[in-house]
């Protein structure tokens, strides 16, 4: 199942019809605040781009996902995360994806997830 960018709620938070608790942005990826946090610290970091998943990558994308790689440090940075963070990407149903617009999770500090 895949949204498309008519009914993909991210989407809706990029354009701004749905507000969201942006901790930064770009122009190439917003990141926000999890309504439903997993962990004291849970905030995704999506592309502006609408891409269902990561199965649904090209070559193209080479140079936006590089971008995503090196901002997700910077926005654990800025959060305060410097005793270290874990970085989750769900891909398909199979994965637990249950927001068809890839996006990351930044989590930290103590939650509903196991943490290594």
């Amino acid at each position: 199942m895949t949204a498309t960018t008519n009914d993909c709620i991210f989407c809706k938070i990029v354009a701004g019809d749905i507000p969201a608790n942006i901790v930064y942005e770009d122009e190439h990826c917003i990141a926000f605040k999890d309504i439903n946090p997993r962990a004291d610290t849970h905030v995704l970091l999506i592309p502006r781009k609408h891409i269902a998943s990561l199965m649904e990558l090209q070559d193209t994308d080479k140079e936006l996902f590089g971008h995503m790689m090196i901002t997700l440090p910077k926005v654990a940075k800025q959060l305060g995360l410097d005793n270290g963070y874990r970085t989750i990407v769900n891909t398909g149903p199979g994965g637990g994806q249950e927001v068809y617009h890839v996006h990351f999770h930044i989590l930290a500090g103590k939650g509903k997830l196991p943490f290594a």
